[in-house]
């Protein structure tokens, strides 16, 4: 793909492999457990792991010199991130919540533009919002639904929130370790989650069943240490705007999954919305090549 290489094209597509798997898993193991509650587990339990695997590099924590960076980042991706988006379940249907949450990767060329510098031509804007179009196709029946002003503001906050959370890592990313810095996030976060879900919600809610601790034991383990190292080293060696209109494939590879595992027929809105999310990656990625130079010489 025209300004990738392989090896990036391919951590890309694991990315948002995982990610689209991951929301099938969450939707069913969810309906066991309180949202703050499920979302702190998960966030707590898979930042401590990737904090017992660094322990023997803890001298690149530096916490002193980059906890505000740290604390910054976790309310940021994870406390509002996590927090909003779980609560708009509770406002929205899921496939109207992910339209609006995968704004984020148009909000994150714009703020690529601005704040970072990255160069967008016509052509990559055009990509960004056909690929939102696409999402947007691919949910069109939840569009149809009632729609909630909350559920609605909570969705774009939601898109608004990752967006900054991810430029923030994208600029700090050169300072501070990828690794600890997926460690510290998720640890601050899914402990600041847990506070709130413990005095907002019940202990006792949760059903302590194969499923919810499945949900959990995979967003511990790969859903989030897995997904977002691999997100954070790629932001660290490639631009923010490219990786993120990968993002727009996580909801049709979930439609995709949920589409085989309940049996459903694959639509036709479907394979429109994917064909122009992959029109959009190409389009966000496409750079005119440079004619070449003719040297002459005597």
């Amino acid at each position: 793909m025209s300004g990738l290489n392989k090896k990036t094209t391919a951590a890309l597509l694991l990315l948002v492999s995982i990610w689209g798997i991951s929301w099938p898993i969450y939707k069913v193991s969810a309906a066991y457990a309180p949202p703050l509650l499920f979302g702190g587990m998960r966030a707590l339990f898979g930042g401590c792991l990737v904090v017992l695997v660094m322990l023997r590099f803890r001298s690149e924590l530096k916490w002193r010199q980059h906890w505000r960076k740290y604390c910054i980042s976790a309310l940021f991706n994870t406390v509002l991130f996590f927090g909003l988006h779980t609560l708009g379940f509770n406002y929205l249907p899921g496939g109207l919540l992910s339209v609006l949450v995968y704004f984020q990767p148009v909000l994150l060329g714009v703020f690529a533009w601005i704040w970072l510098g990255e160069r967008m031509t016509v052509l990559n804007v055009f990509g960004l919002f056909l690929g939102f179009i696409g999402i947007s196709i691919v949910s069109v029946d939840g569009l149809t639904s009632h729609l909630s002003g909350i559920g609605v503001l909570l969705g774009l906050l939601t898109a608004f929130f990752w967006a900054i959370g991810v430029i923030y890592v994208k600029k700090v990313s050169e300072e501070v370790n990828a690794f600890w810095m997926v460690a510290m996030q998720f640890t601050i976060g899914g402990a600041v989650l847990l506070l709130l879900g413990s005095l907002t919600e019940s202990w006792s809610a949760i059903e302590w069943n194969g499923m919810f601790l499945f949900g959990v034991g995979f967003g511990s383990t790969v859903g989030i240490p897995v997904a977002y190292i691999i997100y954070y080293k790629l932001l660290q060696a490639g631009v923010a705007s490219k990786v993120g209109v990968f993002t727009f494939l996580v909801p049709i590879i979930s439609v995709f999954v949920s589409t085989i595992v309940v049996g459903e027929t694959i639509t036709f809105k479907l394979i429109a919305g994917l064909v122009l999310v992959v029109l959009s990656i190409y389009f966000v990625n496409y750079r005119k090549k440079q004619p070449a130079i003719l040297t002459v010489t005597y």
